[in-house]
């Protein structure tokens, strides 16, 4: 679903709107849509950023797995929509079905391409995870082919206003479950065992293994995680924009890297804290500068403005905006 028409739709001509009014409709109506994206990214970059802190991987592959959720999501309700089942339920069938099996690939890439590895130079694992997303790729351009799909709208969309500005149900929906998965990840990493488990195996993974902590089953369990989130993710982007495609993970993929390290990779705040912050950055780019400039510099760069913040942030503050705690990494 694309939502640029609502900007377009602020932007006409109002006789009886005032410049300042016109702009702060903008501003609300972008920072609605900055923040339902921003949720969409820093639910990816927690997957990106718990590997990293774990192990110092940088899992190129992650925007893959989110691009399965969304392909198998896609396959799912299109056998179902004729089933007479509630659209919602559909959904999270889908769901259900998608987060399972992205989960047993997190933990098949982990077990069969990246363990191997651990002990090898660094660029090994990145030529590998690089390796994996290509090959991701097309065994999904095989299955669900190279033509862009159309996801099933099966759920009504339903407006609600604020002033001149627009919330739909579903950008409702992404928000409220982001929180809800995210306030339930820093839950899991900061008050249960399998979460001091995890912390302790990113601060020293051999003292660890002194205590009784199996560094092999945390590190396994992190990627099971990271790829639930992603698949999580995938569904909702793909709902959100009605499209699917075999190369969708590789943009949204970076995009959520760039959303940890602006955050501070290995920091769990950071990567909810960076996903928010690049998303708004990129909706209020599109919005304001493209009104300004009759949207030549509009939606159709909104990227550029994202790694502009990112650039400005790594030459200021290397570390990220919450810099690196080790002892939180997870």
């Amino acid at each position: 679903m694309d939502h640029a028409w609502r900007v377009e739709k602020l932007r006409a001509p109002r006789p009886a709107l005032l410049q300042s009014d016109l702009l702060m409709d903008i501003f609300i109506q972008q920072l609605i849509n900055g923040i339902t994206l921003g949720a969409v990214y820093a639910m990816v970059a927690l997957g990106y950023t718990m590997v990293y802190g774990i192990i110092q991987l940088i899992n190129f592959a992650h925007g893959e797995v989110v691009m399965v959720g969304a392909l198998i999501a896609f396959s799912v309700i299109n056998a179902l929509a004729g089933s007479g089942l509630p659209p919602v339920l559909i959904v999270l069938i889908a769901t259900a079905c998608a987060a399972p099996l992205c989960m047993l690939l997190g933990y098949s890439m982990e077990r069969i391409a990246y363990r191997p590895l651990r002990g090898a130079p660094r660029l090994a694992p990145l030529i590998t995870a690089i390796g994996v997303s290509i090959i991701l790729q097309h065994i999904a351009l095989l299955i669900w082919t190279r033509n862009p799909l159309a996801f099933p709208q099966i759920i009504g969309i339903e407006s609600y206003h604020a002033g001149e500005a627009t919330i739909t149900n579903v950008q409702i929906a992404i928000i409220g479950i982001s929180t809800l998965m995210m306030a339930g990840l820093a839950f899991l990493v900061y008050r249960t065992r399998l979460g001091a488990a995890m912390r302790a195996t990113a601060q020293n993974a051999p003292i660890a293994g002194l205590m009784g902590v199996d560094a092999n089953k945390i590190i396994a369990a992190t990627f099971v995680i990271g790829a639930g989130l992603a698949a999580v993710a995938g569904v909702m982007v793909a709902n959100y924009y009605g499209i699917a495609h075999y190369t969708m993970g590789a943009n949204l993929g970076l995009k959520a890297f760039c959303a940890a390290v602006l955050g501070g990779i290995g920091n769990l705040p950071g990567a909810m804290l960076g996903g928010v912050l690049l998303g708004v950055v990129e909706a209020l780019g599109a919005g304001y500068i493209g009104d300004l400039t009759n949207n030549v510099f509009g939606s159709n760069y909104q990227d550029v403005f994202a790694f502009i913040v990112l650039i400005l942030v790594l030459v200021f503050r290397p570390s990220g905006l919450l810099g690196e705690k080790v002892g939180d990494r997870a």
